[in-house]
């Protein structure tokens, strides 16, 4: 009996022991590939033996994913160098380190084309008027400073342009440095009723300088500029007058208006205090331009740069000119519109008109603080 189930045991146990056999072979295998693999594959997933990289494919790559931890596959890249040697991009990289190192440093201002060139900024001063007073000279004049920048037309953004908005205001400013003062010229802001309160909106802190001339006189040159634009506008004396004989004056017509500084006045003083307005006297332009020019760079608190030796007076237009300066070959004077011949008026209308003026110019005189002598 014992005999018999021994006899049936015999044959299977080589069966098992193959069996076995097969599981370990198996099992050995299988730790070979899982070492081999380690031992061939870095943490990055980077072949040590074949060079190139390799990468574990990620869950929806056709692939199952076995080693959790490794990162996707990145874009083809520089081949790596040896283990323990430093790779193609670091030495590119230290390399690029060394020479930024070596190479000689330029000046803060140097790094960006707008520092060097200055940027574009909303005026800290405005020449508001008077029209044929002599804004013209003035700017002209105070340009010369190197403290000084300024918009050569008159954008007349604060009367005709403002819908345009103070980025577009702000675009046709030339450059400027930290240390100069942008300046522009329009000179109809004086009798804009706006004017005052849309510059005070834009900064409470502008300058303001306003040139002004005896109203009679720039009366008449304001009729002799028209008149050489429109030959067939009535006379001086006919748009002065509502009614002659009376004396009763046309205070619709600009030319006429525009001399009642007194009255315009009053709009600015609303806004800005007298110490924020400067004046300049038409006459003393001609006479003493460096003397007017050195009052107008004192309150622009800017170095008096502008004296004698930058003018000279040319007899044939009976006004001041620049000299040639290094920057200039030639002298400077102003177009041919400036210093043109008045037209001949009847002095007994200049006598009505200085009568008119009168009152307002001594209003004027006691408000600025000033006797410009118009009388």
């Amino acid at each position: 009996m014992a005999y018999r189930v021994l006899g049936r045991a015999g044959p299977a146990q080589p069966r098992r022991a193959r069996r076995l056999l097969f599981a370990f072979t198996l099992s050995l295998s299988c730790t070979y590939l899982c070492y081999s693999l380690l031992c061939c594959c870095d943490d990055l997933g980077q072949s040590r033996l074949l060079g190139a990289p390799r990468c574990l494919r990620g869950p929806g790559a056709g692939g199952q994913k076995l080693l959790p931890k490794s990162r996707p596959c990145d874009p083809p890249g520089p081949t790596p160098s040896a283990p323990g040697a430093p790779s193609a991009l670091a030495a590119a990289a230290a390399a690029a380190a060394a020479a930024a190192a070596s190479a000689p440093r330029l000046p803060a201002a140097n790094h960006s084309g707008s520092a060097r060139m200055g940027t574009k900024r909303l005026p800290q001063a405005l020449i508001v008027g008077v029209k044929k007073g002599g804004t013209r000279a003035v700017l002209e004049f105070i340009r010369v400073h190197p403290d000084v920048r300024a918009l050569g037309t008159e954008p007349h953004f604060f009367d005709r342009n403002y819908g345009r908005g103070l980025d577009w205001y702000r675009s046709l400013m030339p450059r400027t440095l930290e240390s100069q003062i942008t300046l522009e010229k329009t000179p109809s802001y004086f009798v804009t009723q706006e004017a005052p309160r849309r510059i005070f909106n834009m900064s409470r802190d502008t300058k303001l300088i306003v040139v002004v001339r005896n109203p009679v006189t720039r009366a008449i040159s304001d009729y002799t500029q028209t008149l050489s634009k429109k030959p067939d506008i009535p006379t001086f004396e006919g748009l002065s007058f509502r009614n002659r004989t009376l004396g009763q004056v046309d205070v619709s017509w600009s030319a006429i208006r525009i001399g009642m500084y007194a009255l315009h006045l009053e709009s600015w003083l609303r806004y800005f205090p007298l110490a924020q307005i400067h004046f300049v006297s038409g006459e003393r332009l001609i006479t003493d331009p460096a003397g007017e020019l050195g009052r107008v760079q004192d309150f622009l608190g800017i170095k008096r740069f502008i004296t004698d030796k930058h003018f000279y007076f040319n007899k044939t237009k009976g006004f001041p000119c620049l000299r040639k300066t290094e920057s200039s070959l030639l002298p400077r004077c102003l177009g041919k519109s400036k210093g043109r011949t008045h037209v001949q008026i009847d002095p007994e209308v200049i006598d009505q008109l200085r009568e008119f003026y009168r009152p307002y110019n001594i209003k004027f005189y006691e408000t600025v603080g000033q006797d410009f002598r118009w009388e």
